[in-house]
């Protein structure tokens, strides 16, 4: 019964019924196929799109069974995908017994199959074709993701499915799309030369090349040696031998090798300039590892390998047995494994020109004569190869590529774009799309005859097409009009065509047909065997890559399935507990750079792990989590975690492998391996990491407990450095970074740091030096004042350490022991902020107090040349205090052009601190932010967010909030790098250390007495104040605040730049998030760092760090800004 009409998917009336009904299940279909990429939703709504046009292909032929589907599949769906989805829908309904094995929404989409339908269908059926769209949606996206990952991009685009798409036939030839996408500019940019390339270009582009030859390497080993050894009746031991050789020696190698860099990249220490990779080659080399390349050169290029692999290939049995494997099989083995098994021979001499390489632009001494060493040890296997390769193999032409089964295009773009567009220039009478839109690479030129034509043509390959030219006569004589070399014949699209051997006759030598859709074909002949082979091989290549891709893929899914990860039992090997929502939570998106997942809560032992996750290596949450972990766990109790990481108990054997062993077998012989290899070494490596990071970042943690840091060298010596060379250099880095950790502690931190100019000479004004009895603020060069207040303040800020600041622990019981630098700071700015108050308000005599005002206003100039925003926010916080901010008579005896600098300076805290963080981001280093706003920050997200998230009544540790704190502390240390090249007077400098205003009255009674005498010199609504005599002989008058000698060294250069002249600050920021209401407080005199102020809760505004104060008079718009006195 036929339904009365086409079901319209994509129709008003349906399509709200299918739209988006598959996107949440086909991003668990992404999670599956590539666990470490991200999906865009258009990408999602995409292959929808595709899935949908597929469900409509199967129900057109009214299926009513599952046999009915299977038939439309394999009539519909190309060859060997057809095979794959059958196979995969079938396990679906085996399956469906015990549980719904599906992701894509069965239960949701088999009644809406009765509409499409028109009548009502068994559910296995249903089944069956949701099984079939999950396999085909998996296919797409794990093509996809391959292809993201390829352009080291972490998320997948619509764009990217097309682009993937387009360079797999099978998937074209089902879904018949159309190529309207330019390859080329989905490609990622990298140097067009290897001249461009650094070191670290050059290790980062070998890694992705190792992988790419190791999956070369598996696909010669586990597809086309895997069908050889399969069948013993036809191909004999010596078979396999001649035509394998020592592939699986390489394949040792390969993986050994690319095991080695990894490791040197990811041990690569901070101070290090580059990863240091040459002690991988030479110890390799030393070890004669790389010898095997040799044996293998021998073998392949002789003439035994071709004699052999050509009559073996003549066999009739030979060519109905590969024909059986899979359409185009038999001649992928033809002509593609013989060029493949030349990739490690052009793979070997690789190495040659890349150790080269590497050794001319390595930094390192060390390094270099590694490199040096690997190269001398290789001499003689250069020297042999070469040979072999010269006597035996043809001289390629200029710029002939080498054959590679997939492509190296994304290291050469730009290159790729030239050469297709010298191409199409070259060739008279072009149409259409240029070749750069649907194609991404050249792969091939040469002659071909075409059976029927009288002249040879000039063809061209790309990945995407082929071009038949015929030479231009015309282009050679003098004054024709055409410059093109060639005039175009035909062009064949490479998806719609199908590549067909020609058996050898005496009509047609070396022949190969190219069959259109419609059955048209076209015949061409090369001109030697050889020549044939090198056409074949890369047509055949391009035809059937992605059925060869897909054919490895099953093959190490099911070595997989075979040699299961077995790891320990939980109850012996606290981290081996599968993850689930009750011991980790992830955040929803991932790390932009890496597409490593964002933790967002878990248990110890699961933040452990993850720590030292054996599938990638994760700096930032290394560099989060070693600053953070304080908050949750004890030094002591993470290197005990660490340590029973590290020992790692082999899995126990099942009964099944019990009972082997008792009958002498070895059952988990292959496990074991896989588990060593996988597991031990990566988790090993990685806690050696996190031990490294932690002794050179926060070596304050062994400081404090010398029993601690014995604990560490103790294990790593006596445990660690038995395990082997690898363990061994770990070990030595560790113990090289204590020793000298340990030695600057012994001998004070160096302060011998070398300018590119000399810093500007001392500034002096009434007093000089050795006149200590004398320093004032009056008698001491503003200038100079500035200078060593920045000098100090920049050691306070550089000082403070991470740790200090998570957990708020400055608020807390022992704050003198766990923040000792941050209390120094805000000790130190509490001083200074009320000696300002102080020698304001005690000098009594207007004219005095109006020069002293004016003092502290040009130190505040300074200061802003300088940088040291802590010190400007130092001067408005006491020029707003309570006692100086009353002072009316003094501020309007102060010239116009300083109260502009002073409004100026206040409004930096304005519209919460908005300019202040747009010059901060504008500013070269050294600079010296203010710390209150980080500390308000931290404050808020300390308040704000809960240390623990309760999920399924388990607590675990909130580590999206300590993600938070650290992303604040980050921002800290990345202004703690760069000093100012100024000189420290130390005289000077042991003045202001030595501050207190205080004296030996409590926080109330200098309030109260700052207060009085500020009611005394001016008191309230007085027109007149009162008349005071002169207390200084001393001249009032400024030295001004341009240096004596003008210097144009150090950092302060000349004249500072007037705050009114400065340009204004057109830059983009990020705003700190405030959402919380402000709230006015009281006025009140800072308190002293002697009392703790515990935060009161997350919703009080700024009040603990904050104080903020409204007044009227004239000076009614300002603001006041943070008091001196963070927290007590």
């Amino acid at each position: 019964m036929q339904p009365q009409q086409i079901y319209d998917f994509s129709s008003d009336e349906n399509s709200h019924k299918w739209r988006g009904l598959f996107v949440q299940a086909l991003r668990k279909v992404q999670k599956q196929v590539h666990p470490n990429l991200q999906a865009k939703e258009d990408a999602l709504q995409h292959i929808e799109e595709l899935i949908l046009q597929l469900l409509n292909m199967l129900c057109v032929a009214q299926p009513r069974s599952v046999q009915d589907v299977e038939e439309r599949v394999q009539k519909t769906f190309p060859h060997p995908i057809d095979k794959w989805a059958i196979a995969d829908a079938q396990s679906a309904i085996e399956k469906r017994k015990r549980r719904n094995p599906l992701l894509l929404p069965v239960d949701k989409i088999h009644p809406l199959l009765k509409e499409v339908l028109g009548y009502k269908v068994d559910y296995h059926v249903s089944l069956y074709i949701v099984a079939v769209l999950e396999y085909i949606s998996a296919d797409i996206l794990k093509l996809a993701g391959n292809y993201v990952g390829n352009i080291r991009h972490y998320e997948i685009s619509q764009q990217d499915i097309k682009v993937s798409m387009c360079a797999d036939k099978v998937l074209m030839d089902m879904f018949d799309q159309e190529e309207d996408i330019g390859l080329m500019s989905q490609c990622t940019e990298e140097p067009s030369s290897s001249g461009e390339l650094t070191y670290d270009d050059l290790v980062r582009l070998e890694i992705a090349e190792e992988r790419q030859y190791l999956r070369e390497l598996d696909l010669i080993i586990k597809v086309f040696r895997h069908h050889f050894l399969s069948n013993p009746k036809i191909f004999a031991p010596q078979d396999v031998e001649v035509i394998f050789s020592n592939i699986l020696d390489i394949h040792e190698l390969t993986v050994k090798l690319l095991g080695l860099i990894e490791d040197a990249v990811e041990m690569t220490a901070d101070g290090s300039p580059h990863p240091l990779v040459g002690s991988c080659f030479e110890d390799l080399a030393e070890e004669q590892a790389f010898d095997p390349y040799e044996t293998l050169s021998q073998d392949i290029l002789s003439k035994d390998f071709h004699e052999h692999f050509n009559n073996l290939m003549a066999r009739p049995t030979v060519g109905l047995y590969f024909q059986s494997v899979a359409e185009g099989f038999k001649e992928a083995v033809q002509y593609v494994l013989p060029q493949l098994m030349m990739v490690p021979v052009y793979h070997c001499m690789h190495y040659f020109e890349l150790l080269q390489q590497l050794q001319e632009r390595s930094e390192d001494q060390d390094d270099r004569e590694c490199l040096k060493q690997a190269i001398t040890a290789l001499l003689n296997l250069q020297c042999s190869v070469e040979r072999i390769y010269a006597k035996h193999q043809p001289r390629r032409k200029p710029g002939e590529p080498m054959y590679r089964l997939y492509s190296r295009q994304v290291r050469s773009k730009q290159l790729a774009i030239k050469r297709m567009n010298e191409i199409q220039k070259s060739i008279d009478g072009w149409e259409g799309k240029d070749i750069g839109q649907c194609c991404s690479e050249f792969i091939l030129e040469g002659p071909l005859t075409r059976a029927g034509a009288k002249h040879e043509r000039h063809n061209f390959l790309f990945d995407g097409l082929v071009i038949s030219c015929k030479a231009n006569q015309s282009s050679r004589l003098p004054g024709s009009g055409s410059g093109a070399e060639y005039r175009l014949k035909e062009k064949f699209v490479l998806r719609k065509i199908r590549i067909v051997d020609r058996e050898e006759s005496t009509e047609l030598r070396h022949a190969f047909e190219l069959i259109g859709k419609d059955e048209n074909c076209v015949v061409f002949c090369a001109r030697t065997a050889e020549e044939k082979a090198a056409w074949m091989a890369a047509l055949v290549t391009l035809q059937y890559r992605s059925t060869l891709d897909r054919m490895l893929d099953t093959m190490l899914q099911h070595e997989e399935q075979a040699h299961p990860l077995r790891l320990p039992s939980p109850e012996v090997y606290r981290f081996a507990v599968q993850d689930s929502e009750e011991n980790i939570v992830f955040e929803d998106k991932v790390q932009s750079k890496t597409g490593i997942p964002l933790i967002k809560a878990g248990t110890v032992g699961k933040l452990i792990e993850r720590l030292t996750y054996h599938m990638y290596a994760d700096p930032n949450f290394v560099r989060t989590f070693l600053t953070t972990y304080r908050s949750f766990c004890k030094p002591q109790e993470l290197l005990t975690l660490l340590i029973d990481r590290i020992e790692i108990p082999e899995p126990e054997p099942t009964e099944e492998d019990r009972q082997a062993l008792w009958n002498g077998d070895q059952p988990m012989a292959a496990e074991l391996q896989r588990f060593r290899k996988e597991y031990v070494q990566p988790v090993q490596l990685r806690v050696l990491n996190v031990f490294r990071q932690w002794v050179e970042h926060h070596f304050y943690d062994f400081e404090n407990d010398p029993e601690l840091r014995s604990r560490l060298e103790e294990y790593i010596t006596s445990k660690i450095q038995l395990r082997g060379k690898s363990m061994r250099k770990w070990v030595e880095s560790i113990n090289k970074i204590i020793r000298r950790k340990l030695q600057t502690q012994s001998n004070g931190v160096s302060h011998n740091i070398t300018f590119e100019s000399p810093p500007p000479p001392i500034e002096w004004h009434i007093c000089r030096a050795g006149q200590v009895d004398s320093f004032d603020l009056m008698t001491l060069h503003p200038i100079e004042i500035a200078r060593q207040l920045t000098l100090l303040e920049s050691e306070l800020y550089r000082a403070v350490r991470p740790s200090e600041l998570v957990g708020s622990v400055w608020t807390k019981e022992d704050k003198e022991k766990n923040s000792p630098n941050l209390l120094r700071m805000i000790r130190h700015t509490t001083n200074l902020t009320l000696w300002f108050e102080k020698c304001i308000v005690e000098t009594m005599n207007l004219e005095e107090r109006v020069a002293v005002l004016s003092r502290v206003i040009e130190i505040l100039q300074v200061f802003q040349e300088l940088n040291n925003f802590n010190g400007v926010l130092e001067v408005v916080s006491a020029i707003n205090s309570v006692p100086v901010y009353r002072l009316d008579h003094t501020f309007e005896a102060i010239p116009e052009r300083k109260k502009k600098i002073l409004e100026e300076a206040v409004d930096l805290s304005q519209d919460h601190f908005k300019k202040y963080l747009a010059k901060l981001k504008s500013i070269n280093p050294p600079c010296v932010p203010f710390f209150g706003i980080y500390l308000t920050n931290i404050l808020k997200t300390e308040e704000g967010n809960p240390d623990f998230l309760k999920r399924h009544g388990k607590e675990l540790i909130n580590f999206s909030k300590r993600r938070k704190v650290a992303e604040i502390t980050g921002e800290i240390q990345q202004y703690q790098n760069q000093p100012y090249c100024l000189k420290v007077e130390h005289e000077i400098r042991r003045f202001f250390e030595n501050l207190n205003p205080m004296g030996n009255r409590t926080e109330k009674e200098f309030a109260d007495y700052l207060f009085e005498m500020s009611q005394d010199i001016e008191p309230r609504n007085c027109k007149q104040p009162p008349r005071f005599p002169r207390k200084t002989m001393y001249t009032l008058k400024s030295p001004g605040i341009r240096p004596v000698r003008t210097s144009t060294s150090g950092t302060l250069k000349g004249h500072p730049v007037p705050l009114e002249r400065e340009p204004p600050h057109k830059i983009t920021f990020r705003s700190i998030a405030e959402t919380e209401p402000e709230t006015p407080a009281s006025a009140s005199v800072p308190t002293s760092p002697n009392t703790p102020t515990p935060p009161q809760s997350a919703s009080s505004d700024l009040s603990s760090v904050f104080m903020e104060h409204d007044y009227g008079g004239e000076f009614q718009h300002w603001r006041v800004i943070p008091a001196s006195v963070i927290v007590s």
